[in-house]
Order: C-alpha cells, then structure tokens, then sequence
C-alpha cells in the first residue's frame, strides 16, 4: 500500500489504544489520522482518498453506531468497528450499515490489518464509481433538449423511423441528433451507449404507436 494514495482514520477515545493503533499502521506503511471523539473527526477536513475509518463503539460525544448513521447521509469512509464489550445486535446493526469489520478488543492484529486494507479497497472502488458517474453527468449535461427527447428512444430500442415519427422529425434529423449523442456521452455502439444511460438512470422509452 502506497502512503501517498490513502489515510487512515483512528476514532478511539483510549490514548494507548490511539498510539498504539498509529504505531501499528504507520510501521505498516500506512498515513494515519487519528481523534479522540466523533467531533474532532467530523471537523476534519478530509483530503479525496481511498481511506478506512477505524472506529471505536464507545466513544464520549455520541457513540460509533449514532457517528456511522450520520455519515450514512453523505460520502464517507468504509468503517471498521472496534469495541471492547461487542454484542450480536450491534455487530449485525453496523455490518447491515456497511461496515467492513466488527472487531472485539483485544483484535487479532493481522485480523484487523487485513479488514482496513479490505476497506481501502472498496473504499477506493467506490470513489472511482463516483467519478466515472460524475463524468458521465457532465458529458450528459451537454446534450441538447432535443438530444435529450432522442436518447430515451434510443435506448428503448426504437427504429430511427420510429422515434423520428414519436418526435414529429424527420429520419435524418434523428440519424444526425443519435450521432451526436453518442459522440459527446463517448459512446462506440448502441450497446455501450445503453449501458452508459443505464448508469445515467435515464428512462427508457419504448414505444408501439409509431408504424414499422
């Protein structure tokens, strides 16, 4: 693991426990930040990288469980529970959240190495959707209003003739709005181009009422 391409976030109110969390993963070669509190944490300004949140359940503002229901609201690390009193029920109610791990003190060391490597990961995985789906959002924001009724129909598989008949235009008019279309959303074929407003959520139309 790269120091310069992820951080690892330590949230534990124990300071032998934070120090010896950071010694652990920074002789690891692992960037580390660490808090004492889900305050301190949330005031942080996070830099955009692949990061783990390795958080304790207890901690003394609000506990770990109420701190990952906030962070359910926007972006945020994968997590990595730890506790020293873990239960069934909050181990379950933080992996249904999407935690990575639930980890009991004392941890297996390799154990949890392996856990916030994991959620680095995924963390990372799922940074590169976002950006690919925001770079799809701006390709999409350049389509004209026109482009934006052809594409719908497209996509449903219509005959340029009939969605140029369910538009009131003519075939080549259509024929020119689908290749700009598929020229500006980076488009090859019509499969990707179904596949790229798949993943743009754009409905698609299908239709009967235009004749063959």
């Amino acid at each position: 693991m790269d120091a310069a391409d992820h951080l690892i976030y330590v949230v534990d109110d124990d300071f032998r426990m934070r120090e010896g969390l950071e010694d652990l993963l920074t002789a690891e070669g692992m960037n580390v930040a660490c808090f004492s509190n889900a305050t301190d944490y949330l005031r942080f300004v996070r830099p955009d990288l692949p990061s783990c949140l390795v958080l304790d359940v207890e901690l003394p503002d609000i506990s770990g469980l109420e701190l990952q229901a906030q962070l359910e609201q926007g972006v945020h690390p994968s997590i990595v529970f730890l506790t020293g009193h873990g239960d069934i029920p909050s181990s379950v109610r933080a992996c249904k959240a999407g935690a990575v791990d639930f980890l009991t003190k004392p941890f297996d060391t390799q154990h949890l190495l392996s856990s916030i490597r994991e959620a680095v990961r995924l963390d990372g995985e799922r940074r590169r959707s976002l950006a690919a789906r925001s770079a799809l959002s701006e390709r999409f924001g350049t389509l004209s209003p026109r482009e934006r009724e052809v594409l719908p129909l497209v996509v449903g598989g219509l005959l340029n003739k009939q969605a140029a008949a369910i538009l009131g235009i003519s075939e080549i008019t259509l024929q020119i709005h689908r290749s700009s279309i598929m020229r500006k959303l980076g488009a090859d074929s019509l499969p990707t181009l179904v596949r790229i407003a798949d993943a743009l959520e754009v409905p698609v139309t299908h239709s009967r009422r235009a004749p063959l």
